[in-house]
């Protein structure tokens, strides 16, 4: 090994290092198995596809063709509908693969705006923009975090848009999907759902199904709530055989090529696991998130939604501006080995200097901590956010952290599973 790739590696030895000693609150990250971690080192990673299965450009998929075919499968039956494709390599490349087969450019989307908790593939630096679609955003009530339901179906009805898109990257609570059907169904359009935060929560019905409340494609990736690689997944309900097709053409050749066969099959191991373990860990998930919101707003931090519960997610959304805003306290956070991130409210104009973070407690749960967690890492957080030294708060982050060593929630969960997560040689 040269100096070079001794660095690389020295490098990501101490990455690791760091999240072993760390409690990680990223709310779009997750630990994956041993057993789909597996899959990313396997010949698969080596090999290209092609097509759908049974119909590639390249020989040697046999086997492909088998896992993927078997990952479609298993993905219509955990989420209970008609049409599933796991080749897109992301959840942007998922989310631009439905653009690209609904809608044109200049055609009319409606969706939440940034500050309300989208995702930045529907902004105009996204891929909305370069699909060069008109998105117009919601009426919002800031005091529930979800959408004004009387303002919305008068935008719907006044606009009438080619698709109605739905989803956030804070998503605390479900939008009201039943409400807006009559809606949907007056004007006659698509409706999407990006599910990539709550994919997981669907899948242990924990959180709404937007495929049972109107949703006609579902657009996610699969490393949230969801414990897969990155990757991601597309879902289809009440679409007809050419909307299917021209999903299929978007996807390939529209936005990959290949589609990483060993992420592919990570995520097949991974909804084999969600079949078993999905309910129980998305129910203490969502457990956790309550106690973490109480918690930290007992202790006079600012968690949004206190009369709604603060969450029905994974993820809690906390103004901070009186300890100085996101970006001071998410960096004195990380400090004391407490990962997290700086995110937009709905009273924010600046995504550089927001007024929030934004956490969730997915990971932690995925390692076996539940509500009495929740409560010492509530006041490690508050203790950071009163200035106390980062430096002596992460030596009490290293001591919780001990104590959870094991990926929960899995087939082979234990020792082993902990020692894949490092890369111990």
């Amino acid at each position: 090994m040269n100096e070079e790739a001794r660095w690389i590696r020295e490098k990501v030895m101490a990455h690791n290092k760091w999240f072993e000693e760390s409690i990680p609150m990223i709310a779009s990250e997750n630990l994956m198995s041993p057993l789909a971690k597996e899959m990313l080192i396997s010949d698969f990673a080596d090999r290209y596809a092609e097509g759908l299965p049974g119909k590639r450009y390249y020989m040697g998929n046999i086997y492909v063709d088998q896992v993927e075919s078997k990952a479609m499968e298993m993905a219509r039956e955990l989420f209970e509908c008609q049409f599933s494709d796991v080749r897109p390599i992301s959840g942007t490349v998922a989310n631009m693969a439905v653009l690209f087969a609904f809608a044109k450019p200049g055609d009319t989307i409606t969706t939440c705006a940034l500050a309300q908790g989208a995702h930045i593939s529907t902004a105009e630096f996204g891929a909305f923009g370069q699909r060069a679609v008109n998105s117009v955003n919601y009426p919002f009530n800031v005091d529930n975090m979800n959408l004004d339901v009387d303002g919305t179906i008068k935008l719907l009805k006044e606009v009438k848009p080619k698709v109605a898109q739905f989803g956030l990257s804070v998503f605390l609570f479900p939008p009201p999907l039943k409400e807006l059907n009559d809606t949907f169904r007056e004007i006659g359009c698509t409706v999407w759902y990006d599910a990539a935060h709550v994919l997981g929560l669907i899948a242990g019905k924990q959180f709404q199904d937007p495929l049972k409340e109107g949703v006609n494609i579902l657009s996610s990736s699969t490393h949230k709530t969801f414990p897969g690689p990155n990757h991601g997944l597309l879902l289809g309900q009440n679409l007809t055989e050419e909307q299917e097709k021209a999903l299929q053409r978007a996807v390939f050749p529209g936005v990959t090529s290949s589609h990483h066969l060993h992420a592919m099959a990570a995520l097949a191991v991974t909804l084999a696991e969600m079949k078993v373990f999905a309910k129980d860990y998305a129910s203490q998930t969502c457990k956790n998130a309550g106690a973490l919101g109480e918690a930290l707003y007992e202790l006079g931090v600012d968690v949004l939604c206190p009369d709604l519960g603060f969450t029905r997610s994974h993820a809690i959304a906390v103004d901070v501006s009186k300890f100085g805003g996101g970006k001071i306290v998410s960096k004195d956070l990380e400090d004391a080995n407490i990962i997290c991130n700086k995110n937009m409210l709905p009273h924010d104009t600046s995504a550089v200097n927001p007024s929030g973070i934004r956490l969730g407690v997915q990971e932690l749960t995925r390692v076996g901590m539940k509500e009495s967690e929740m409560k010492e890492i509530a006041s490690l957080i508050y203790r950071v956010a009163n200035k106390e030294d980062p430096k002596k708060v992460k030596e009490d982050v290293k001591a919780l952290k001990k104590g959870f060593t094991k990926i929960q929630w899995c087939f082979n969960a234990g020792e082993e599973a902990y020692a894949y997560h490092k890369l111990v040689p």
